[in-house]
């Protein structure tokens, strides 16, 4: 648990770091133009069609509906078979015991959104910087709590699809472990684990950074902000092992 605590420690100084930095101006700013520009002046229509397919794989809505049907299923699973949360662990053979604890895998997905939503949108709300693809000038796009206009699209920071790559896919790979324990089966090794969870985010975050969707800071900060999100599920869910 303490490893874990550290290292939300470190997502909260990382994304804190960034934003002061964002909101100072400066070099920061700069690299957020740079890329903005190369990536406008390097996005062949096949590239671009390839980009858009990857993005997807960010969407919080299908991971959330995925992760909710897993964990439904790994209640169903449970109660009929008896197996203890211990199971979420990841680790071990699965545990005899009451079936009232069957709800434990729907509750840590309602967890994981009740962390993810409020902190995506009231960080969204709070710094209401546009797009770089927006209309309005790049310069003030890329501001933080920019002079955007009415209507002007104005929730870019943090980026919401680098948070989901981060939280939705360890969800994922927890649920889908959990599973095959509750069979007898090993879960999915753990080389193949780590690297969904290192390939995901990079290439999702690489994906909007590279359409023009967010600023690349708005990437980064969405990943310290994913990792903070799921330290804390990860020492929350140990609570109940």
């Amino acid at each position: 648990m303490r490893r874990d605590a550290l290292v939300a420690l470190a997502g909260v100084v990382a994304f804190v770091a960034v934003t002061a930095a964002l909101a100072a101006g400066g070099w920061l700013v700069d690299v957020d133009l740079a890329v903005r520009e190369w990536a406008e002046g390097h996005r062949p229509g096949a590239a671009e069609a390839v980009g858009r397919v990857l993005n997807r794989l960010g969407q919080g809505g299908a991971l959330l509906g995925i992760s909710i049907g897993l964990a439904c299923l790994l209640g169903l699973v449970r109660w009929h078979r008896g197996t203890r949360w211990r199971s979420l662990g990841g680790g071990g053979a699965p545990q005899r015991g009451a079936g009232g604890v069957a709800l434990w895998p729907l509750l840590y997905v309602l967890a994981a959104l009740a962390l993810v939503y409020p902190l995506v949108r009231v960080g969204k709300e709070l710094t209401a910087r546009g797009a770089p693809s927006s209309p309005w000038s790049p310069e003030q796009a890329v501001q933080l709590m920019g002079p955007q206009p009415p209507g002007e699209y104005a929730a870019g920071y943090p980026g919401g699809h680098a948070v989901n790559t981060i939280v939705w896919y360890g969800v994922l790979l927890l649920l889908i472990a959990a599973l095959l324990h509750a069979y007898g089966k090993p879960g999915p090794p753990r080389n193949l684990q780590l690297a969904i969870r290192i390939a995901v985010p990079v290439v999702v975050a690489a994906s909007n950074t590279y359409l023009s969707f967010h600023w690349l800071t708005d990437n980064l900060a969405g990943l310290a902000l994913g990792i903070v999100i799921d330290r804390v599920l990860s020492m929350l869910r140990r609570r109940f092992q």
